[in-house]
């Protein structure tokens, strides 16, 4: 008899070895849902049977060994808001979230865009955002650590910092408004033609997380593709906009 698919996430190796953290991000094994949404879909604005998500994040918190009600995510809009997390809840309008309460867990959806984990070992400061070209065009990455800052106290120098997967620089390509918004460093010319370019929105994320303060040795970027490593991760562009989504999520376990 062949068994389930396992749920297989992927744990940052920068966050290891810290004590009650949770950090990581899933990839679309391990679930129930069906082709194309196949089959750890956790999005439930994509057209997926809504038992077949609440069965998908019942297997994922089984395997966390978290309760799914600590869990707090946000209808995200593309921009930069960010909210400050006091208690398990749904959120709207928000594109990052943060928090230092034990036992809530921020999280955020992808499927092409990158989502970014932050962790501040001494307050206990976690912070989830959610960076497409508009969150970081926007900064959402600096505004992050800088909101960390000023609701817990946190260092951004003592802070360790995680760019997770999502489209990357050889597979995203945009025009030449969007190419505007972006300095030069993370563009290259597209082979597809004149006024196309190849984005590198992990880099420039990565290198608004050092602006703000973290050390360069305390970021770790995914080598990952979404849209390139199609076995592992839904991808938005790749599959038409017919796809699931990723899970990235940070916190503390209770004491």
């Amino acid at each position: 008899m062949p068994q389930p698919p396992k749920i297989e996430p992927l744990y940052p190796s920068i966050f290891h070895n810290i004590p009650g953290l949770v950090a990581l991000q899933t990839t679309r094994t391990g679930g129930v849902s069906g082709a194309p949404l196949d089959s750890l879909n956790i999005g439930t604005h994509v057209g997926d049977d809504s038992a077949r998500v609440r069965e998908n994040e019942r297997r994922l918190c089984a395997f966390l060994e978290i309760d799914p009600e600590s869990i707090v995510t946000t209808g995200q809009v593309h921009g930069t808001e960010i909210a400050v997390v006091t208690a398990p809840g749904k959120l709207d309008g928000y594109d990052a979230l943060i928090t230092n309460v034990r036992g809530v867990f921020v999280g955020i959806m992808t499927a092409d865009c990158y989502p970014i984990l932050v962790h501040d070992h001494r307050t206990g400061g976690c912070g989830a955002a959610h960076a497409g070209w508009q969150g970081t065009a926007g900064r959402i990455a600096e505004k992050t650590v800088n909101a960390m800052r000023d609701a817990f106290g946190t260092r951004p120098e003592e802070c360790l910092a995680w760019v997770g997967t999502g489209i990357s620089g050889e597979r995203y390509e945009i025009g030449g408004e969007v190419a505007g918004r972006f300095d030069s460093r993370y563009l290259k010319p597209s082979p597809s033609g004149e006024g196309k370019f190849l984005l590198d929105l992990s880099a420039a994320s990565r290198d608004q997380l050092i602006e703000a303060g973290i050390p360069p040795t305390q970021v770790q970027c995914s080598e990952f593709c979404s849209y390139r490593d199609s076995d592992r991760f839904f991808s938005y562009r790749r599959d038409n906009g017919k796809t699931g989504r990723m899970l990235a999520l940070v916190g503390v376990r209770e004491q």
